[in-house]
């Protein structure tokens, strides 16, 4: 009976690393830039931020995380309470699971090209979410940008 406990729960131990690992999201994404209050940096670290990076919220989204866009894979590295107490979701949320939805705001180095991303994209949409250290981030991007993962070149 011991071992059998034993050997569930290393099973149960390794099928959650699995998981872990990568997961999809529902989320209400919001954008920013520079100069809009938020400054340049990343306010729990004080890092510049740069197209490319996105704000989560640390409980739900681990910083480090790859955040994959439909365009772009994003990593997390910013916060702010708008993400964190989800009000844009709360706000424009149609469905039960929309209001329920994270919010992921992300960042671009000037408002146009904010702007211009938000108008061409939907605010609810499925993301993907890989943990810090996640192997499958890089072999993704290189998927998207012209064949096979570097490994395989």
């Amino acid at each position: 009976m011991k071992s059998l406990t034993i050997a569930i729960a290393c099973a149960l131990l390794f099928a959650y690393q699995v998981f872990a690992d990568e997961r999809s999201v529902l989320a209400c994404v919001t954008v920013y830039w520079h100069g809009e209050g938020s400054g340049g940096h990343a306010c729990w670290n004080g890092a510049r931020l740069r197209e490319g990076d996105c704000g989560v919220d640390p409980k739900k989204i681990p910083y480090g995380s790859k955040v994959v866009f439909p365009d772009a894979t994003c990593v997390a590295v910013d916060s702010g309470p708008g993400v964190v107490n989800r009000k844009s979701a709360r706000s424009c949320g149609r469905t039960a699971a929309e209001r329920n939805a994270i919010v992921i705001d992300r960042f671009f180095d000037t408002k146009q090209k904010a702007i211009a991303w938000a108008k061409a994209h939907p605010r609810f949409m499925t993301l993907r979410i890989l943990a810090p250290g996640t192997e499958k981030a890089t072999d993704l991007v290189d998927a998207k940008n012209q064949g096979p993962p570097s490994a395989l070149k």
